[in-house]
């Protein structure tokens, strides 16, 4: 099994690829036999509500893809118990290459362990196209909350009667795992509170309804630098280039890392040679510089995995997190 760092560099391959014009995506389609597809709108389903990461990753993935390969991309929200709403729905889907899955850390990493009844095989259930895009966490706080520091935080759960909330978008995710691990690291008294998708979460957030919420970077970007929210901490190795005057949790004494990954995924037994077609168109987009200069402004790395990468990656994700949430004590029925 190859390791998740060997995984992940494959990323800076992308950089080398050619940019193709839409005529050449064409002419090597129709070269390998599969000029005919797409024959129609193509579904991209999103497992999360509109106004999160995955969603917002999706539809900058689409308007390129529907750019090179001539039809629509559909963008369809399916949220619901942590990304698995939806992705089951792909899973069961005919394999015409017309519906496809945004999978992602909760979907495809998380759930095969945090859920007792999960209905699909994360690796068997699937044909996994590209890794799109990784992100460090981050903890953001209403700019009225009165703990500026995660040593704040842990000491203001202590001192209320019933702890304190801290919002995520949804159960399952790696936002979710981090605020257990965080309420364990730092002796603090948290309670996640669940949302439908990191949009709605945030929105609680600016309005004061939780204080505090653990969301993925490209998400909480804008509230970030527009001052909406405050960032509390990061959770990457190091400080984020994008946001470097965010401290980290091990800057803070708190030694949590945690990143979300995003990719395109669609039902098992999908054509390999359309597979193969829309894995190099993937990779062609994530290789455009305008779609890389906004993904690093939103504090993103795009992928650079073939459809046998990816499905090592997705492989390695259910085994690395395996035993992170055993320890977290987290179980879904």
């Amino acid at each position: 099994m190859l390791s998740r760092r060997a995984l992940l560099a494959g990323g800076a391959a992308v950089a080398a690829l050619p940019v193709d014009a839409r005529a050449q995506d064409l002419s090597a389609a129709a070269s390998s036999g599969v000029a005919a597809w797409p024959t129609q709108p193509i579904r991209l389903v999103v497992p999360f509500a509109p106004g999160g990461t995955t969603d917002l990753v999706a539809r900058m993935l689409a308007q390129g893809l529907q750019d090179r390969l001539g039809q629509p991309f559909i963008i369809e929200n399916r949220p619901g118990a942590g990304a698995t709403v939806g992705s089951q729905q792909v899973a069961q889907a005919a394999p015409d290459c017309h519906t496809l899955l945004m999978s992602n850390i909760a979907s495809h990493g998380i759930a095969p362990t945090l859920y007792r009844t999960l209905r699909y095989d994360a690796v068997k259930d699937f044909t996994h196209v590209a890794l799109v895009v990784s992100n460090p966490s981050v903890f953001v706080a209403n700019p009225r909350f009165a703990g500026p520091t995660l040593a704040d935080v842990a000491r203001l759960s202590r001192e209320a009667p019933r702890g304190i909330d801290i919002a995520s978008s949804g159960s399952g995710s790696s936002n979710h795992l981090l605020i257990v691990q965080f309420g364990q690291a730092a002796n603090a008294r948290v309670n996640h509170v669940p949302y439908r998708g990191a949009g709605p979460a945030m929105t609680d957030v600016i309005a004061g309804v939780v204080p505090l919420m653990s969301d993925s970077l490209p998400s909480a970007a804008g509230h970030i630098r527009q001052g909406s929210v405050r960032a509390v901490a990061m959770a990457s190795a190091e400080r984020h280039p994008a946001f470097p005057e965010v401290p980290t949790f091990r800057e803070q004494g708190i030694d949590l890392v945690s990143d979300s990954w995003f990719g395109l995924s669609g039902p098992a037994g999908m054509p390999p040679a359309v597979v193969q077609r829309l894995s190099q168109s993937t990779l062609a987009v994530l290789a455009e510089p305008g779609l890389r200069i906004r993904f690093t402004e939103l504090g993103g790395t795009p992928g650079a995995l073939s459809p046998s990468g990816y499905t090592e990656f997705v492989r390695a994700e259910v085994a690395r997190w395996a035993p992170v949430v055993r320890a977290s004590g987290a179980e879904v029925g």
